[in-house]
């Protein structure tokens, strides 16, 4: 049995990242990038008016007020869209949209809230600081600037910023191909009768949608039943994916033949057991080049190995720099038992009071209490060589999504 570090480690050592494939950004949403994005020319291109208002040298202004106005001849109109085709010089100024390229000449914008056009002069009421209202040009992002670094995974943000260096089409990973298959003859799908010995499937579902979160195609083997043929014949069409997750049939029982079956197929397994709870009947090795992962049958055990192994080990073949959930420091509200030779992941409930995060367990922690899972919002972290916890010591909290206070969060 080994550690859950050494666990990750070896997991991490086999996964390679996957190819490449080239998509429109309208397309990206989610996804990760393979290339850097460098900006091939300044953003903004030019000085240009942060409002709509006048464009007017700053010493033409200097002292103006509501009382004793600056007034100025307007020579001309600048709409966004288009490049200037006049000069201002002493006494001129320029009508100017929000987005127009500043004309020659002029260093500072008046909004139009602080002036008063008549016929082709303006009264101008407030003086401004000089260069007020005008964005420079390449204050964003400058020529020849990287915007946006490989293994980013793309949001809103990073479409606008593409679009805005002209990049209509880029470079993304290929997203990993997951094959998820529960065992057992105990188990129900959702489509069949369900009598009284039965467990209706759940592991399926939730595999399938942790893999989708975390950036993969996933496709359902189904229930394979407890022997050998059918186990072989799922197992073998789950190799056409990238990765397999197998729930159930790692334990001892006399009807787990995943072990088994592995052999035959030829897997060069790296571990059998990790010392955690709840997930310590957890294997992994590599069939043909591709990872396969044995997860324990309870709902919660599965779910556990897969946050702590299965994600890191999928967003890393997807080509993410950023593999883990986010860890932060809580206060414990509880007496939290814990016995030293095992790493604890505890389901918890986690609040910010006065700016400091708090944390209680769910409750009942058996690792089949799936309702656990549902209330939790992270899990409470003891390290393998810790003791038990007290109320009001600082433990480790790994958050499934971050949290804010009600309201705005500030």
């Amino acid at each position: 049995m080994i550690s859950v570090k050494e666990a990750l480690k070896a997991i991490l050592a086999n996964i390679n990242i996957s190819g490449l494939e080239k998509v429109s950004i309208m397309d990206s949403l989610g996804r990760v990038l393979a290339e850097d994005i460098v900006a091939k020319r300044d953003h903004p291109p030019w000085d240009n008016s942060a409002m709509d208002g006048y464009a007017v040298i700053f010493n033409d202004i200097r002292g103006a007020s509501k009382k004793a106005p600056a007034a100025i001849k307007v020579i001309g109109e600048v709409p966004a869209g288009r490049m200037p085709a006049m000069k201002i010089v002493r006494g001129e100024a320029v009508k100017i949209m929000t987005g127009a390229p500043m004309p020659e000449g002029a260093d500072t914008v008046v909004r139009v809230e602080d002036t008063e056009s008549s016929g082709s002069m303006v009264s101008i009421f407030k003086e401004c600081e000089r260069g007020e209202n005008i964005r420079r040009r390449g204050e964003d992002v400058k020529n020849g600037d990287l915007v946006i670094e490989r293994g980013k995974k793309i949001r809103p943000a990073e479409i606008g910023m593409m679009a805005s260096v002209g990049r209509a089409f880029i470079y993304v990973h290929q997203r990993p191909r997951v094959a998820v298959m529960s065992t057992g003859d105990e188990i129900a799908d959702l489509d069949e009768e369900v009598s009284p010995e039965k467990i209706i499937n759940s592991n399926s579902y939730a595999l399938r949608s942790l893999a989708m979160d975390a950036g993969c195609i996933p496709a359902l083997l189904g229930i394979a039943r407890d022997n050998k043929e059918d186990l072989t014949r799922r197992l073998e069409d789950g190799l056409t994916s990238d990765v397999i997750l197998i729930s159930g049939g790692v334990s001892m029982g006399d009807y787990d033949f995943v072990k088994d079956v592995l052999a035959e197929m030829g897997i060069e397994m790296k571990f059998w057991k990790v010392s955690m709870k709840p997930g310590q009947p957890l294997a992994f090795g590599m069939i043909k080049g591709k990872p396969v992962f044995g997860l324990p049958g309870n709902p919660v055990s599965a779910m556990v190995s897969f946050y702590q192994f299965v994600m890191p080990a999928l967003k890393k073949m997807g080509g993410q720099k950023a593999l883990y959930l986010n860890t932060i420091d809580a206060i414990s509200d509880e007496d939290l038992e814990k016995k030293r030779g095992r790493t604890y992941f505890m389901r918890a409930i986690i609040d910010i009071r006065d700016g400091v995060y708090h944390a209680r367990s769910t409750g009942d922690q058996g690792s089949g209490i799936l309702t656990s899972m549902v209330k939790a919002d992270g899990f409470i972290v003891i390290p393998e060589d810790s003791g038990p916890a007290k109320a009001g010591d600082t433990v480790k909290v790994q958050l499934f999504e971050s949290l804010s206070q009600e309201g705005l969060g500030f």
